[in-house]
């Protein structure tokens, strides 16, 4: 058996958060269809912990970091897709014993695609997440076609931009909100560029009739949310965040909203909610082929420039607890270690 350093993991217990090494053992025998990989960078998203109970993963100790990047040092015997010192990423399954931050993992082939070789193992670690959410939003759930008109709430955040860079690809008119002066300075200057940058950090609520007027008073195809709050709701946390009513007011007739809440106004419109579940690809093997062919998609439109990730500065494997601990308290969207 080999011994495996620097695994972090994180324990539910209390409510508390509970981060720390341990040790992994690797098999001196690989399985038939398992990709023995020297991870070069990982993703540190925020753990769900009541999606893991409700597809019934209830362990104390849940392994951290599941979107990686390596090189590959050995494989199964009858691994088809891969061979030693191929560049791969990929995302761990929900139920994977091992964390993204060992120095070498196990994974089976059916998770990885092959890394382009001027992409950076941490821009894609860092990215592969977002650009899977964003895809699943527009293509699994919108149906995006060139002609659609989509608003993109929050365009600076690393799945905004996804959205947006995806969207201009595909021929779609893009409007989006920004929440910061430097933000909307970002957006602005994106190319290719979007139709309009709504800024939503000057208190006042622009959002429908800045969109109704861009839309000739018809409303967008396609709303991505990420949150909204009721009309009472006015704290810190939700202040630059759409009221519920608003998002819904600004579709058109048919329009399709990823978010996570109905309404009626919604039947008037004749129009569909998604709800987007980022672990869908992972809680059943139905669809892994689709699945890995959006995997290998993203990560060609980063090596031709299609998707241009704004990916966060890595950190080195000795600050993962602080870095981890940071983004399950939703105080940074995502993080990423170098190992």
């Amino acid at each position: 058996m080999q011994n495996v350093l620097s695994v972090c993991v994180y324990g539910s217990l209390c409510d508390s958060l509970c981060l720390f090494a341990s040790l992994q053992s690797l098999p001196d025998v690989l399985g038939s269809h398992l990709v023995r990989v020297q991870v070069k960078a990982c993703g540190l998203s925020a753990l769900d912990l009541k999606l893991l109970g409700d597809v019934g993963i209830q362990k104390d100790l849940i392994p951290v970091g599941r979107e990686v990047a390596g090189v590959v040092l050995q494989v199964g015997d009858k691994v088809s897709f891969f061979q030693p010192e191929d560049e791969v990423v990929g995302i761990l399954p929900l139920d994977s014993p091992c964390s993204g931050l060992c120095d070498v993992i196990d994974i089976d082939e059916h998770y990885l695609v092959q890394k382009p070789e001027k992409l950076s193992s941490v821009c894609v670690a860092g990215a592969l997440r977002d650009g899977l959410c964003a895809y699943t939003a527009l293509h699994t759930h919108a149906r995006m076609a060139a002609g659609h008109t989509l608003l993109v709430m929050d365009g600076a955040s690393s799945f905004g931009l996804m959205c947006i860079q995806l969207a201009c690809y595909h021929g779609v008119k893009v409007l989006t909100t920004s929440h910061s002066p430097q933000k909307h300075t970002f957006l602005e200057q994106l190319r290719p560029s979007v139709a309009k940058v709504i800024p939503v950090y000057n208190g006042s609520s622009d959002l429908l009739p800045v969109v109704l007027e861009e839309t000739g008073g018809l409303g967008v195809d396609i709303v991505i949310d990420s949150g909204v709050r009721l009309h009472e709701e006015e704290s810190e946390d939700t202040k630059l965040l759409p009221h519920k009513h608003d998002i819904i007011s600004v579709l058109g007739v048919g329009g399709s909203l990823a978010a996570s809440y109905n309404c009626r106004l919604l039947h008037l419109k004749s129009a569909s909610v998604t709800f987007l579940n980022q672990e869908v690809w992972m809680a059943s093997s139905a669809q892994q082929g689709r699945y890995l062919h959006i995997l290998k998609d993203i990560v060609e439109k980063m090596s031709t420039g299609v998707l241009r990730p704004q990916p966060e500065e890595p950190v080195p494997l000795y600050e993962a607890t602080v870095a981890m601990e940071t983004v399950q308290r939703h105080q940074k969207k995502k993080a990423i270690v170098q190992l």
